[in-house]
């Protein structure tokens, strides 16, 4: 097999464009290819699999966020041979291809009601220590950036991993996983509710007020006082 067959997919990916909308907001797309299908949008970049080649995930960028295509290129670099990233297979001008990895967001797990393991957890850590271990700074880890696997837990984008400070991110969620999750688990939660939740965090200052805090506030928002 030829050890570059994703570049197959330049000639549609060049008629696909990213625009990038806001900080947290996510980016749109223009252009029409019939080969290409959008698995996944993010604020920097949006995600197609090509109809002949599925086993490819094609990141392609907004133009304001190429630099972190480059940096999510050497990052995937020092992370080969890692269980818990997708491989890394090249890059093109505006992309970068990684294995299609099948699995469900822990995002879309609370949207279906889809149990989450404590395993998935254990391998988030383990997928942390690996990235130290490199030298590199695990962060901006998220329920859309997780993957359940087969019972097992998958790392997407690594592309903040060369910036310095700890977002806390994936340190609320296992406070979250281990406080409020036991209430949630197997129950179905409405995308109103996790985009409240999600909207409310990113104004959350810890300054002012507690995890605790902000927990009961969710509580009240999916259960009532």
């Amino acid at each position: 097999m030829n050890s570059e067959q994703w570049r197959r997919a330049e000639h549609a990916l060049s008629r696909m464009e990213v625009i990038k909308q806001g900080v947290n907001d996510p980016v749109t797309i223009e252009g029409e290819s019939d080969e290409l299908h959008c698995i996944g949008i993010g604020t920097d970049a949006a995600v197609f699999v090509h109809k002949q080649m599925p086993q490819y995930a094609y990141k392609l960028y907004a133009t304001e966020a190429l630099p972190k295509k480059e940096a999510e290129i050497s990052v995937y670099e020092a992370l080969k041979g890692s269980p818990y990233f997708p491989v890394y297979f090249g890059a093109g001008d505006r992309y970068v291809v990684i294995s299609h990895e099948r699995g469900i967001t822990l995002y879309d797990c609370l949207l279906l009601g889809v149990p989450i393991p404590r395993q998935v957890v254990d391998d988030v850590e383990a997928a942390r220590a690996f990235v130290r271990e490199r030298g590199l700074n695990p962060r901006d880890i998220h329920l859309k950036n997780i993957l359940l696997q087969d019972g097992r837990g998958k790392v997407l984008d690594v592309s903040e991993y060369i910036q310095p400070g700890n977002d806390k991110r994936w340190e609320h969620l296992v406070w979250a996983y281990d406080n409020v999750y036991p209430l949630l688990e197997g129950e179905k939660v409405s995308s109103w509710l996790l985009e409240a939740v999600k909207n409310g965090y990113y104004r959350f200052d810890p300054a002012s007020g507690s995890l605790q805090d902000f927990a009961e506030r969710i509580r009240r928002l999916f259960f009532g006082k």
